[in-house]
């Protein structure tokens, strides 16, 4: 197979620039190659790739002089931040990105893998919350901080980084705060929405609180140039957001206990109600069954009960009085056990007000 065009190797590039004296060098595409001699001759070259391939990355890798190590860092998906130095002076920065999606009402989640060089930065992004454009643009428009060579690129890349954690931290703020007035109203919050709320921020906090680490390494790096002031910029917006990710993970905790104080207290309303009715149920079935035991009695057609019971006044005695005994015996029955109940709801009404 012969050499590709530079058509099909810019399928994996996204943007590839020359960068000299705080000016870019040249406008239209620019393949691995030429950007490799570009940074032979001063300056530092920029080339940003999104989810290339592993052989993609190869080729990359064999005209920078990346270590296989950190390449294989960058095609592996990390769950936090870091960073790792490499011989030649060679650093790999890996970033995690976050987008929230309005329709979902979800986090997305992505990450940029940053090889900075002394000639070179190499950006790897994976995910859909990993553009990278407007850092570019803004840093083309500071040649000031372009001069300062790839740590200005660095610093372009992590600033947009933790800008864009704001708007996925208001919006976490606003659905914590649908499930925390539908809990503190005394209503039923799903379990499962806030489940994956705390979930959604932890996996959040993982991408914020170790960036902290990250800064502070980057920032010794920059102690000889002008970005310091920058990265110390950068570096104080981490700090809100990683402590308002941090009250937002804890709010959620107590969200969810108070949710599970909720349904209990919804359980035992239930459970009141069930033993009221079985209560009532009881009574009923214990007034039916003497009436029942003597109805079924003088249903029943032998000899004496025939012989004996015919007139009218032995029927309103043994029938209709058999009838009126129980129930009478049952209702002075069932008022001295609620008589002998109340005393005991009374003291236990005491105890816990005075508690």
């Amino acid at each position: 197979m012969g050499p590709r065009s530079i058509d099909e190797e810019l399928t994996m590039i996204i943007d590839c620039a020359y960068y000299r004296d705080g000016h870019r060098q040249h406008v239209g595409p620019m393949s691995v190659e030429d950007a490799a001699t570009r940074v032979r001759g001063g300056g530092f070259v920029w080339l940003g790739m999104y989810e290339p391939t592993p052989e993609e990355l190869s080729q990359v890798s064999e005209n920078f002089g990346l270590h296989e190590l950190a390449v294989e860092d960058a095609q592996t998906f990390h769950l936090r931040p870091k960073v790792e130095p490499y011989e030649g002076d060679i650093r790999l920065v890996i970033l995690r990105t976050a987008r929230y999606d309005d329709q979902r009402e979800e986090v997305d989640f992505g990450e940029v893998s940053v090889f900075v060089g002394p000639a070179f930065v190499i950006t790897v992004r994976q995910g859909v919350a990993s553009e990278l454009h407007g850092a570019r643009t803004r840093l083309e428009h500071r040649p000031e901080l372009l001069e300062n060579g790839t740590n200005s690129v660095l610093w372009a890349i992590l600033d947009q980084v933790v800008d864009g954690y704001g708007p996925v931290v208001a919006e976490l703020e606003r659905d914590i705060e649908q499930v925390e007035r539908t809990v503190f109203a005394g209503s039923v919050a799903p379990t499962e929405r806030i489940y994956f709320l705390r979930r959604e921020v932890t996996d959040f906090y993982r991408a914020v609180h170790p960036l902290l680490a990250v800064l502070a390494t980057v920032e010794r790096g920059a102690r000889d140039t002008g970005l310091l002031p920058y990265f110390r910029d950068v570096h104080d917006h981490l700090v809100l957001v990683n402590e308002e990710v941090a009250a937002q993970r804890d709010l959620l905790a107590t969200v969810l206990e108070a949710n599970m104080a909720v349904i209990s207290v919804e359980q035992t309303k239930v459970s009141v109600q069930q033993n009221a009715t079985i209560e009532q149920l009881t009574i009923l079935a214990t007034v039916f069954l003497p009436l029942t035991f003597i109805t079924g009695f003088f249903g029943q057609n032998f000899g004496w009960l025939v012989d004996h019971i015919d007139q009218f006044w032995s029927f309103l005695v043994l029938g209709v009085g058999g009838l009126m005994i129980p129930c009478v015996a049952l209702f002075i029955w069932l008022r001295r056990q609620r008589a002998a109940r109340a005393p005991a709801k009374d003291a236990d009404e005491q105890l816990s007000i005075a508690n």
